[in-house]
């Protein structure tokens, strides 16, 4: 069993044999592919412990405002935190239909003197919906450092290229010549929004609180005899409890809907980034300018023994496509949500909350792993630079010919037709583009023939690409990852 099962609680229920013998259908999301902690965090385990822990600062808070709660019941909920006998809230499950309510009795049975007073005023959505919020919280926080170091690979690597030319392509035709740091900066910049939104919908996240069955918080209400000050102290001792500033001040029985769109939407728009990063990868895969990471004993196709196939790039993209389009469950979810609430959201939410944040995991770590092993061949860089070149020269032999005292319309004809011929011996022949070799050959380019080595220097064409790869670092991309410093030495190895 891999460790992501293990921490996930694989065989909490008691299965065993069932998961060990693949006897049974297991998302790869956990059992392939995501790190321990993410799929803990969406585990069974975490799940319960934490409807635990609600109950347990709801307890203490109504005991603090008051209400008849002993400290040995409180003593007795909290050494019973982690004591979860899955067997018997299954079972309680088949019976009553019920999964809070079975919980309810399955933590009742272990706390027998604080029975009574567990999930005392509250509805399910109280440790349903809070719940959610802190793993949608804990979620980011796993994500946000691995994006850093993500984006901190990727900066060095534009760093260290920042003034290395290379082909740029428009159309995926070649186009005026870029360099390989000021390319990664491309990607750079989106990374550094996907984190800034990641940032803000993890920071925006509240606690759905103490609300009550429809969100007037009428059964705490009642509990407290009317007193409203006592109502909305206890609302704010148990977000504060849960590690929240903030609650949402007005709920249905569920906090909006919206919420799971703002935090789908920005995993979403990484997987857009993501996938054209790992598509530009694999196209310079093709062109053999660039390979991500190959292990000594990898094997790139079962029958052609000579591949490197870019399978981390791939993976990628594949994952990808699922994280984009996993959005469109909450928009739906949302838009049918009636009045204060209808329970058509549950199980599309046990599904799409999850598999969103395993596979943003996923994709992560594989793209770290990537950007810690990108290898670049200058020499096939510059081969292909040199065989598009001369074209892209053509109008800075046709500025030097007038220094030189040329006139411009006939050197730029002149130019034209031997560009013509060098074209054909390219396309039809095959051969290489001699281009150069017939200016060089034809007597009216005498003037400047001392300067066609300046003039094809690839340096030229660049531009002030080496210039913004620097400001960009320094004024976009360092500032972001100050606050991750502590965390962007972490490697990672990929079992699979």
């Amino acid at each position: 069993m891999s460790a992501a099962m293990a921490m996930a609680g694989g065989l909490e229920h008691g299965d065993g044999g069932a998961e060990l013998g693949m006897g049974r259908y297991r998302s790869p999301l956990v059992s392939r592919y995501s790190s321990p902690e993410m799929a803990f965090n969406f585990s069974e385990r975490k799940k319960f412990t934490t409807w635990r822990r609600l109950w347990l600062y709801l307890a203490r808070a109504e005991k603090e405002l008051g209400l008849p709660i002993t400290r040995e019941q409180l003593q007795e909920m909290e050494s019973n935190l982690e004591n979860i006998d899955f067997h018997m809230a299954a079972e309680e499950e088949k019976k009553l239909r019920h999964d809070v309510m079975a919980h309810v009795h399955t933590f009742a049975h272990c706390c027998p003197n604080a029975a009574a007073i567990i999930h005392l005023g509250a509805t399910s959505c109280y440790v349903g919906d809070n719940t959610d919020l802190i793993v949608l919280r804990d979620g980011f926080d796993i994500l946000l450092p691995k994006l850093a170091r993500v984006i901190s690979r990727l900066a060095d690597f534009a760093q260290k290229h920042a003034d290395l030319p290379t082909l740029g392509f428009t159309h995926y035709q070649p186009a005026q010549l870029t360099t390989v740091g000021k390319r990664c900066c491309l990607w750079l910049q989106d990374l550094c929004m996907d984190l800034r939104n990641l940032e803000r919908a993890r920071n925006e996240l509240r606690f759905r609180g103490v609300k009550g069955t429809t969100g007037t918080q009428a059964s705490f209400l009642q509990l407290f005899e009317g007193d409203h000050s006592k109502v909305e102290e206890l609302d704010r001792l148990v977000t504060e409890m849960a590690g929240f500033k903030q609650t949402y001040l007005v709920t249905g029985q569920t906090y909006s809907r919206k919420v799971d769109i703002d935090s789908l939407a920005v995993l979403s728009s990484l997987g857009a980034t993501v996938h054209k990063i790992c598509t530009d990868i694999r196209l310079l895969a093709n062109l053999k300018e660039i390979e991500e990471p190959f292990e000594k004993d990898q094997i790139g196709s079962s029958a052609m023994p000579y591949k490197r196939n870019p399978m981390r790039s791939e993976r990628c993209c594949s994952l990808a496509r699922h994280l984009m389009v996993l959005v469109m469950d909450p928009l739906q979810t949302a838009a049918v949500q009636w009045f204060e609430r209808t329970l058509d959201d549950s199980a599309n939410r046990r599904i799409c909350l999850a598999e969103s944040f395993l596979t943003a995991d996923i994709i992560l770590s594989t793209l770290q792993n990537i950007t810690e092993g990108l290898v670049i061949y200058p020499k096939v860089i510059e081969r292909h630079i040199r065989h598009e070149l001369p074209f892209m020269a053509t109008e800075n032999i046709i500025m030097a010919m007038v220094k030189a005292g040329e006139n411009r319309q006939d050197c730029h004809e002149r130019i034209r037709v031997l560009s013509q011929q060098a074209a054909a011996v390219v396309k039809q022949e095959g051969g290489d583009n001699d281009l150069i070799s017939r200016v060089r050959g034809d007597p009216y380019f005498n003037p400047i023939h001392g300067q066609l080595e300046a003039l094809l220097n690839p340096t030229s064409f660049i531009g002030r690409a080496p210039q913004q790869v620097t400001r960009f670092l320094e004024q976009e991309v360092h500032p972001l990852l100050i606050r991750y410093a502590s965390q962007l030495e972490v490697k990672v190895e990929l079992e699979l």
